[in-house]
């Protein structure tokens, strides 16, 4: 039943997703727009494991980190540093 619930999520936010890109004739340059923001993203928390500037820190590279710096920027990259000196 569960299994089903989430199906049923699943296709309805991909039968929206499709009506909103192609209603606003976004086309296809969003998504190399967000794959430079998403690789952006992973150079960001790249450089700061290995330049050594902040040496107890470590932000493994994960889909929700890499997330959150794609969405927030360098904001993004400072909000997790800070989150893991507080939380580690």
């Amino acid at each position: 039943m569960l299994r089903m619930l989430a199906i049923g999520v699943l296709v309805i936010s991909v039968v929206l997703l499709s009506v909103i890109v192609f209603r606003k004739k976004l086309g296809f340059g969003w998504l190399s727009l967000f794959g430079v923001h998403l690789v952006l993203a992973a150079l960001a928390i790249y450089v700061v494991n290995f330049s050594g500037l902040i040496t107890q820190v470590h932000i493994p590279l994960n889909p929700a980190t890499i997330g959150a710096v794609t969405v927030l920027g360098l904001p993004g990259v400072v909000m997790l540093i800070g989150l893991r000196i507080i939380l580690f």
